[in-house]
């Protein structure tokens, strides 16, 4: 009998939202689309800035795997997360935010000293997100964080691909997918964002390692990391990777590939307002549906019902009611 299904390894940030122009991105030095790295003054300087020119429309416990955890939590999955914030206000909202989302989580009263991380999202008209993060103390975590008696009694392992710019977190995943691999855990890992597969390659494929059972990419990401223009090359250069791969595409779809077959998904329909979370929230809604054991076509179905749902709203997820109101859709 398993413990939890998905055991999640990822950053702890506070994400603060903010609808802008493509003016204040240009301002800031800021690449559409991106995820860029901030420090400490910096993050204060252009907090200060927004909110002088812009409401926060959303505050959330947030980074990556933490989005798509409480998918899995909030769909009706059981849920750990391994990740690491500070002694600060922040921190305390982090977890109580985490754990009010139904996620279980290695986060004590007690915590490090120091800033938890945050990440400034910045959504333009056209539904973009970009983001800058200040990591603070999420760049340390380490095998400390993990609970392996947890993740040895969880049916998956979901890596985040953000980890691949932390040394001591990358430590910590090899740990982890060692343990997974003597325990019949089966391993998944998501890019997360295309400047990790642009910038990041080697640290992601010490990720793969040997190979995962379950990889998710957007199309970009898919191209950035092999260093191919054309999808279905990169495609080609990617399935030795995984035994499935999982790839978003937008209005597109997605598009799910194993040693069988390749199956193409449609998007739902929708007015786009923000594309955070979207990939995060597939991600999530995908390993519920494996965790209950679904075909991948009616894994992927609900996945798109769901992300369709998050592009619709302001911020990375939904009211947790949302979620199980779409498993009935």
């Amino acid at each position: 009998m398993y413990e939890f299904d998905v055991y999640a390894i990822g950053n702890a940030l506070v994400d603060r939202e903010y609808h802008v122009d493509d003016a204040l991105l240009a301002e800031l030095g800021l690449h559409k689309g991106m995820m860029s790295l901030i420090d400490e003054p910096r993050r204060h300087q252009w907090l200060s800035l927004l909110e002088a020119r812009y409401p926060c429309l959303k505050q959330a416990c947030g980074g990556s795997a933490a989005n798509s955890i409480v998918a899995v939590a909030a769909l009706g999955g059981r849920s750990f997360y391994s990740c690491r914030v500070a002694q600060d206000a922040l921190g305390d909202f982090y977890r109580q935010d985490l754990h009010a989302a139904g996620v279980s989580s290695n986060l004590k009263a007690a915590r490090a000293t120091g800033h938890t991380g945050t990440c400034l999202v910045l959504v333009s008209d056209d539904a973009e997100r970009t983001m800058a993060t200040h990591l603070g103390v999420t760049a340390d975590l380490d095998s400390s964080d993990l609970v392996p008696e947890h993740l040895i009694s969880s049916r998956w392992l979901y890596m985040e691909g953000y980890l691949a710019s932390s040394p001591s977190a990358l430590q910590a995943l090899a740990q982890a997918r060692r343990i997974a691999r003597e325990h019949g855990t089966a391993i998944a890992l998501t890019f997360s964002d295309p400047a990790m597969a642009s910038h990041f390659r080697d640290p992601l494929r010490q990720m793969i390692d040997e190979g995962v059972d379950l990889l998710f990419c957007n199309e970009e990401e898919a191209c950035l990391f092999t260093g191919e223009s054309d999808l279905e090359r990169a495609l080609a250069a990617l399935r030795p990777l995984a035994r499935r791969i999982v790839v978003t595409r937008g209005a597109a779809g997605s598009l799910i590939l194993d040693a069988q077959a390749q199956l193409h998904i449609p998007a739902v329909k929708v007015s786009a307002i923000d594309s955070n979370g979207a990939g995060d929230a597939y991600a999530g809604a995908f390993l519920y549906g494996l965790t209950q054991d679904w075909d991948v076509e009616t894994c992927a179905q609900l996945a798109s019902r769901v992300a369709a749902r998050v592009v619709s709203q302001f911020g990375p997820r939904l009211a947790l009611a949302e979620y199980a109101a779409l498993l009935q859709a």
